[in-house]
Parts: structure tokens; sequence; C-alpha cells
């Protein structure tokens, strides 16, 4: 949702497909997310020799600070998934309304985890296509808020 905030208040379209399609990453808009998402995978699950690899293409193509700030948020959404799937906690309503459409694009649903975020019921199911573009013009607004500070 970050990253899609970030390019709506850049005025950029992002195709999101890029952060679980390798395929899609070069016509993403994403700059270097093919490297980026190998390193990402590579980090999460791979093999030594694999995010051996992926540190290197990375480094070759951003720099050095730039795997350093990868890494970094890597390790910062690993720790947040694990705590708040050990916690079983629930994506709040206005975020799960806000992020439907993208979380069925992507087949996020589809992870165990997504059972902690009950369904909303038919009245929100049926109002969230209505108020998706209120709540993300929100959302955007707060993302240049925050980067202004």
């Amino acid at each position: 949702m970050l990253l899609r905030a970030s390019g709506e208040a850049e005025g950029r379209a992002l195709d999101l497909r890029a952060i679980t399609d390798a395929a899609a990453a070069d016509g993403s808009g994403i700059a270097h997310a093919a490297e980026l998402l190998r390193f990402t995978d590579a980090a999460v699950r791979g093999p030594p020799i694999e995010r051996a690899a992926a540190r290197d293409a990375l480094l070759l193509a951003l720099g050095r600070e730039a795997v350093v700030d990868t890494a970094a948020v890597i390790g910062n959404f690993e720790r947040m998934t694990r705590v708040a799937d050990a916690t079983g906690t629930p994506l709040d309503a206005p975020v799960e309304m806000v992020s439907g459409d993208f979380r069925a694009a992507l087949g996020l649903d589809a992870f165990a985890t997504a059972r902690n975020t009950p369904r909303g019921g038919p009245l929100r199911r049926a109002l969230a296509p209505l108020l998706r573009p209120l709540l993300r013009r929100g959302m955007r607004y707060a993302h240049l808020w925050v980067a202004r500070r």
C-alpha cells in the first residue's frame, strides 16, 4: 500500500504485480524493480549463494547505500509481519477496504495469515469500491504531509 501511495503522490502509475511477479518487473514503472525483487526474494527465502548474487546485482545497479537501505526495509517488514502474524493482528477496516483490489490482483488473500482479517459483511463489500478512491486520496494526502515534515 505504501508503494502505491508513493506512486500516486508522485503522479506515477505503478504496476504492483512486480511485487510478486518477476515477469512484470521491467514494465512496472518501479526503478530497478527486477533487482529489488530478486534481492527481496533471496533475502527472505533464498539460499546463501542466491542472496550473495542478488546483493551483488543490486549493489551494481544502485550502490552500497541502496543495498543497506533495502536490507533494512526487508528486515523491518519481516519483523512487522512476524509480530502481526504471531499475534493474529488483522487489517483494520479502512486498510482492508482500500487494499481489497490489489490484494485480489496479487493473490495476497491466498496466504495463510490472511485468515486473521475477517471479510467485511455484504454492506462493506458493496461500499468498498465506492469508498476506495476517497480512502486512497486521504492516504495520499497523509503520505505527502509526512514527506514534508
